[in-house]
C-alpha cells in the first residue's frame, strides 16, 4: 500500500472513531436513550438523567459534534432530538450486542427483571396480533410527551404516575402488557407490581419504542 493510500485509511477510520468517542460516556448512551423516545428541553433530559444542566450540556455538544443529536431554539429553550432513526438503532445493537457479550451487563439485568414471570411470554407478532383483536390491553407507562413522539400500535397512555388514579379504566378480564422506554427503564416492572397488587393479570413488555421499530414492527404517532 501507497503512503498515500495509507493516510487515506487513516483518515477513514478516524473518521468512524468519532462515534465511538461520542458514544464512550455512559451519561451520553443515556441522553440518546432518553431522545429516542422524542424530543426533549434540555432541563427535562438532565433531570432524567439525574445530572445537573451544565454537564447535560455539555455531554449533548460531544453527540452533536458527531452528528448523532440536533437542537433548535424556542423562546429561552432549547430542544434536543436526534439526527436520525439510525441513531436509535444504533443504540439498539450496540446495548443488544453488549447483552450478548458482556456477563456483568446480563448480571446486572438479571437483577433488574427478578421476577421473571412478569416478563411478556409471547412473541412481539402475537402480541401485536392479540392488541389488534382486543384481547390484550397494551399499556404506555411513560410520560404523554413521549407517547405522542411514538408509541406500539393499540397502546393506552397511562403515565405512571397516574395509573393508581385510572385503574377503573382497565379491564379486568383481559391481560395488561405495560413497556416503558426499554430494557433498562423500570416504569413498565412499578406499574406491573401495582396492576398484580391491584388484582390484575399484568406483564412487563421489554421493548421500547426504539426495540420495536429496530425489529421491523410499526410505531405509531398522534
Amino acid at each position: 500500500m501507497s503512503h498515500s493510500g495509507r493516510q487515506v485509511k487513516d483518515v477513514l477510520y478516524a473518521q468512524v472513531a468519532r462515534i465511538g468517542k461520542a458514544v464512550s460516556s455512559p451519561k451520553r448512551l443515556e441522553l440518546i436513550e432518553l431522545l429516542c423516545q422524542g424530543e426533549k428541553p434540555v432541563e427535562r433530559l438532565a433531570t432524567e438523567a439525574a445530572i445537573s444542566l451544565k454537564l447535560a450540556s455539555a455531554h449533548l455538544k460531544e453527540l452533536r459534534q458527531a452528528h448523532l443529536v440536533e437542537a433548535r431554539k424556542e423562546g429561552k429553550y432549547v430542544y434536543y432530538r436526534l439526527t436520525s432513526e439510525a441513531v436509535a438503532d444504533f443504540w439498539v445493537g450496540i446495548r443488544t450486542l453488549a447483552e450478548d457479550r458482556l456477563l456483568e451487563l446480563r448480571a446486572a439485568m438479571a437483577r433488574l427483571a427478578e421476577h421473571v414471570h412478569e416478563l411478556m411470554p409471547m412473541s412481539r407478532e402475537d402480541l401485536l396480533s392479540q392488541a389488534e383483536r382486543g384481547e390484550v390491553m397494551v399499556l404506555d407507562v411513560r410520560p404523554e410527551a413521549e407517547f405522542q413522539a411514538g408509541h406500539l400500535p393499540y397502546a393506552l397512555s397511562m403515565p405512571l404516575e397516574e395509573l393508581h388514579k385510572r385503574l377503573a379504566d382497565l379491564p379486568h378480564d383481559k391481560p395488561v402488557v405495560a413497556y416503558c422506554r426499554g430494557p433498562f427503564c423500570l416504569m413498565a416492572a412499578e406499574a406491573v407490581e401495582l396492576l398484580r397488587k391491584e388484582g390484575y393479570s399484568a406483564l412487563r413488555l421489554e421493548d421500547g419504542v426504539a426495540e420495536w421499530r429496530a425489529y421491523g414492527l410499526p410505531v405509531e404517532t398522534v
